[in-house]
């Protein structure tokens, strides 16, 4: 298979038909963008089949993604889509920069989900965009703009109630969007603890990808625990 992208957590490949591809999900765990870096055994697995249970609730709930079905212990096969260059995050919970930009207490409640934008690139360490930005330097149109946001909020209240049953608190995550060959916005990338922060919601116990950047727990012990409890979840 010829390898189409490597990201740090993921390889594409090249399918015999051209509107699919296969994405490979690897051991390598980074953070601080590449400064921290380790490869954890099985956590490519791990995401890998949590994502392929987000993504089903998310094509249940009737929100289009490029998920098509589950092909290996690794990988899963999903629609080829061209990708747009922003990472969309979605907050409910004061966390990680929110905290340090505002000055704010970690584990606050925000009294509603907020949504930032932030260029993808490594070099620049994905700086934060406002919508002006975004419009302006053509990443994106106002309509894609307001499509995405609205989507992520759709993603939002369906991912807080299905890990809300599973007795995790949704922090704050991030998705990335592209556009089919037919221009339609489409959920890609993935949906796992690898930018997703999830928190036991009796205990506070980090169960996500925090656990790997501030040396919080083992990192395959968080993601066995939220994937074993999302399992139960319809």
């Amino acid at each position: 298979m010829k390898q189409v992208y490597e990201g740090k957590a993921k390889i594409l490949y090249e399918t015999e038909d051209p509107g699919f591809l296969i994405m490979h999900f690897k051991d390598d765990a980074t953070a601080f963008n590449g400064k921290k870096f380790a490869i954890i055994k099985d956590k490519g697995r791990l995401n890998k089949e949590i994502t392929t249970i987000t993504f089903g609730w998310l094509e249940k709930a009737g929100i289009d993604t490029h998920f098509v079905r589950d092909i290996s212990q690794n990988e899963i096969l999903v629609r080829k889509v061209k990708i747009i260059p922003l990472e969309v995050v979605v907050r409910n919970v004061v966390a990680g920069s929110l905290s340090k930009r505002m000055g704010l207490k970690k584990g606050e409640k925000l009294k509603f989900p907020i949504v930032e934008f932030y260029y993808k690139s490594d070099e620049l360490d994905d700086p934060m965009l406002n919508e002006y930005h975004i419009r302006v330097f053509d990443i994106a149109d106002e309509e894609t703009i307001e499509k995405m946001k609205e989507i992520a909020f759709c993603v939002n209240d369906l991912l807080k109630k299905k890990f809300e049953q599973a007795g995790i608190l949704l922090v704050d995550f991030k998705i990335e969007f592209g556009k089919d060959e037919n221009g339609k916005l489409i959920l890609a990338d993935e949906v796992t603890p690898d930018g997703t922060r999830l928190w036991d919601m009796k205990t506070g116990e980090v169960l996500d990808k925090d656990r790997f950047r501030f040396d919080l727990g083992d990192l395959i012990e968080g993601y066995e625990k939220i994937l074993e409890r999302i399992r139960c979840v319809s």
